[in-house]
């Protein structure tokens, strides 16, 4: 899997197409995966692989748009299992993931910073 947290070029590439509303983008972007992220524990809690998968297949696809390359990868890696409903590897990847949005996180509000009007 790729060690880039963030695809720069992906994010210029938004920031041309959205302009004044790049920063808005980015500040939605982490609110939805905050409540993404919720829905994978809640999904894993109620021992749900279907709704396990369908969660992290949600997610990786707003983590690819953005750019959040390893982000994207661990969603797909906990799409696959909830898909081979192997939940006993769950609580791992969705730390993983935990761990990979709070930089995603931190970088989008450095991000963010530097668009501030």
């Amino acid at each position: 899997m790729s060690d880039i947290h963030l695809d720069d070029a992906v994010l210029a590439a938004l920031q041309d197409v959205m302009e004044a509303e790049y920063p808005a983008l980015l500040d939605t972007f982490v609110a939805d995966s905050e409540e993404r992220v919720r829905l994978l524990r809640e999904a894993e809690a109620q021992g749900d692989p279907q709704g396990l998968r369908l969660a992290a297949h949600s997610f990786k696809g707003s983590c690819s748009n953005m750019g959040a390359v390893m982000l994207s990868g661990l969603c797909k890696e906990l799409e696959d299992a909830g898909r081979r409903e192997a939940m006993e590897l769950a609580p791992a990847l969705i730390e993983q993931i935990e761990r990979e949005f709070a930089i995603v996180r931190i970088l989008l509000k450095s991000e963010r910073q530097r668009y501030r009007v």
